[in-house]
């Protein structure tokens, strides 16, 4: 069944359909044609993922962040960035990587932090005399520091394929996204320095950076309080995804006071169309999962990988090539559905954890979010500063090795995510 799936698949998406519908097209045609089980199984395992609790967490995380995120939460979260870092060698770009960082605490969604940002960042980076390509740069590789931060929605993705606790990649997460955070700052630091990049003209007070900070604190706390919930077990992580839409309600209606009808009918569209299309991806996936399940190739594979590389050290750099190619040609959603099980069993055969695992495979697949062909945010960027993509991609060498860096770091150090 496995060859004729992946030469259909393949043959699909070359023809630029959908990837939902590419893998339930390829996964059923093997199933029909050449799987000896019941069709009906097939069906089953379609539509099993839609009938787990924790799914629910996901429509509710991207409510929320929805809500946050339409009104005027984006301008106080710039500003209070600006003033934290604004003043410094290229402070506007420490700025777009400090938003995305707050931002990732808010959306858990990399494409809306690009568009969000990009679109308020970019204009004023190019205003005050920043290179166009260099600041979609820092827009396109800082956004995906959303699929680390809570309520990361990769993460949670990959916890429902590999059994994990979210609560546990959720706090994973966090070291990873600030040490990402903290390398691309140091490239706009030095870029700024070098290439003589203007400084903000904007003074710097404490009592500005007070009045920023208050404005900002309700979004600032909303991370800390889902992992708090969670890792306290005073909540599912279903429950918390409620209770982070009625925080949103309360903060736009009482504190930013920016909700109003048309506002919330938007939210509930944007959520309705992420959810679909998120959905049809997991069904999909599942289909496809119980496949390859069927013949066993998880254990063929990690079976492979013990007798074809000598250490582990091996297995673990050989899966980061694989993620790395992967994440240049697929949503990271459906590659983290996809490849999951397969990476946990490669992964549980050399001993690797599966919450350091989770977090290497979403800071992998992140990568190829701003690497051509297909890079999602990198597009986004593009698209608001208007550049060519040729022009983006000299400027984010310096974004690649830092990705890198911290790549390999937490595939080798389990310390940076297990603690």
């Amino acid at each position: 069944m496995t060859p004729l799936m992946i030469g259909l698949f393949a043959l699909l998406m070359l023809f630029a359909f959908p990837v939902g519908y590419a893998l339930i097209i390829s996964a059923g045609a093997a199933v029909l044609f050449v799987g000896d089980a019941p069709s009906v199984i097939a069906v089953l395992k379609l539509f099993q993922p839609t009938q787990s609790f924790p799914m629910l967490a996901i429509p509710f995380f991207i409510l929320s962040g929805s809500l946050m995120m339409s009104g005027t939460l984006g301008r106080k979260l710039v500003d209070f960035a600006a003033y934290l870092v604004g003043r410094f060698h290229g402070g506007l770009g420490q700025v777009t990587v400090v938003g995305s960082t707050v931002f990732g605490g808010v959306s858990g969604s990399a494409v809306a932090e690009a568009s969000a940002l990009g679109s308020m960042l970019i204009p004023w980076q190019k205003r005050e005399g920043y290179p166009g390509a260099f600041s979609a740069a820092v827009t396109a590789s800082s956004s995906v520091i959303a699929g680390l931060i809570p309520p990361s929605i990769p993460l949670i993705l990959y916890a429902l394929v590999s059994n994990s606790s979210i609560a546990s990649l959720f706090v994973a997460g966090i070291l990873p996204g600030i040490m990402l955070a903290g390398g691309m700052m140091m490239v706009c630091y030095f870029s700024g320095r070098l290439r003589g990049f203007p400084l903000l003209k904007e003074s710097f007070s404490v009592r500005g950076l007070l009045k920023a900070l208050l404005f900002a604190a309700p979004a600032l706390a909303m991370p800390l309080f889902i992992v708090i919930l969670l890792r306290a077990g005073i909540a599912t992580p279903t429950e918390v995804s409620v209770i982070a839409v009625a925080y949103a309600l309360v903060v736009s209606l009482c504190i930013y006071r920016d909700l109003t009808v048309k506002r919330v009918i938007g939210a509930l569209v944007g959520t309705a169309l992420t959810t679909g299309i998120v959905m049809l991806v997991i069904v999909a996936s599942n289909l496809v999962g119980h496949v390859l399940i069927t013949e066993q190739i998880p254990n063929q594979i990690a079976s492979y990988a013990q007798q074809a590389f000598s250490s582990p050290w091996m297995i673990i750099l050989a899966m980061n090539i694989l993620l790395l190619c992967i994440g240049m040609f697929l949503d990271l959603p459906a590659a983290i559905l996809l490849l999951g099980p397969t990476l946990v069993a490669v992964g549980n055969s050399i001993g690797m954890d599966p919450i350091q695992l989770g977090i290497m495979m979403a800071v992998n697949l992140s990568i190829g979010l701003f690497t051509p062909p297909i890079g999602t945010t990198l597009f986004v960027a593009a698209a608001i500063s208007r550049e060519k993509i040729g022009r983006i991609v000299r400027e984010l060498w310096p974004f690649y090795l830092v990705a890198i860096t911290v790549l390999l770091l937490i595939s080798y150090v389990p310390a940076f995510t297990i603690y």
